[in-house]
């Protein structure tokens, strides 16, 4: 089954190489997001997928996400203080400076801005530092347009793939402290559970169509009927093409079912919309924690960035009429 699933998203990935306008034609319609770019005077084509539902949902104007934004454009040698949860940016600091502070006048800084500010001692206040060395949205597009066809082919979301892409290694083989490995940061167990080698002598989450694979498969068969299983236990109808749940999904991905399920339990949720995920975002259970939290709001501010990539690259969507001609 895995090889014939291989040969098929293999398939997929020649279509995409765009060595015809039959084959872009074909592949403009595998699913209904995606969206094909291009460079002005440029007859190559991209394939990305639709980001519409997050402007429509008003998730650009939040704070976490214009705190994460600002993070993914700020230099590593600069970093923000801010409130957890909200994420409300309260200063701007050079990191060597607020190195050079230490932990006793760090603390001091951060009681300060809670007295000014009147926050409670139980919000924590972060300094976080630029992270505009690791985020490179235009850098990605070519790792997107690989990923698709094999989501598509493995009858999942593309969406997925493009988020995951986005955030976990953007255009690069990484390892996570958690040994999390390759561009979709499988851990070796997880992979091995999806198929994959992994071991002393081989380590197939290195390579990216394999690893893509695994991860589809991840979540078309554990992820996506985790969350509707979650979803049906507090009466709600789960909603695929809806933006919460793909963000949901993303949550289940990361942290693992146990820990969604167990901050959904605080939750008590009744319905499910974008508050959800905003709920998700300040809620601790288990082991669901900032970084757990952090998830969906890098996915959609990474989502957000690659948009402005594309408009500061002068890439244009194409119109549906012009079937991949300019």
């Amino acid at each position: 089954m895995r090889e014939g699933k291989l040969v098929c998203a293999a398939a997929l990935l020649a279509l995409c190489g765009w060595t015809s306008l039959s084959a872009q034609e074909n592949v403009r319609w595998l699913h209904s997001d995606l969206l094909p770019v291009s460079h002005v005077n440029d007859t190559t084509v991209s394939y990305v997928v639709r980001t519409d539902q997050i402007y429509a949902a008003g998730m650009d104007t939040l704070p976490q996400i214009v705190f994460w934004r600002t993070v993914m454009n700020l230099p590593p040698d600069s970093g923000l203080i801010s409130m957890q949860g909200e994420r409300r940016i309260y200063a701007k600091w050079s990191t060597a400076e607020w190195d050079k502070l230490g932990e006793a006048k760090q603390l001091a800084y951060r009681d300060s801005i809670r007295a000014v500010h009147q926050i409670p001692d139980s919000v924590k206040i972060f300094f976080t530092a630029g992270k505009s060395d690791f985020y490179n949205a235009n850098g990605v597009i070519a790792d997107i347009h690989k990923g698709v066809p094999i989501f598509i082919g493995e009858n999942v979301d593309p969406f997925y793939a493009q988020a995951i892409l986005l955030i976990e290694s953007p255009g690069k083989v990484r390892k996570s402290n958690a040994g999390a490995v390759g561009s979709f940061q499988l851990m070796s167990g997880v992979a091995r559970s999806m198929g994959l080698k992994v071991n002393k002598k081989v380590d197939e989450r290195k390579d990216f169509e394999k690893s893509a694979w695994a991860a589809a498969k991840l979540i078309r068969t554990t992820c996506v009927p985790q969350v509707k299983a979650m979803l049906l236990e507090h009466g709600i109808e789960p909603d695929s093409t809806s933006l919460w749940f793909r963000l949901l999904v993303l949550h289940t991905y990361h942290a693992g079912s146990g820990n969604v399920a167990a901050a959904l339990n605080v939750i008590k949720p009744t319905t499910g919309g974008i508050w959800l995920i905003q709920k998700l975002w300040v809620t601790k259970a288990a082991s669901f924690g900032n970084a757990s939290q952090n998830y969906s709001q890098l996915a959609v501010s990474a989502m957000i960035e690659m948009d402005q990539a594309l408009r500061k690259d002068q890439m244009i969507t194409l119109p549906p009429e012009s079937n991949g001609r300019n």
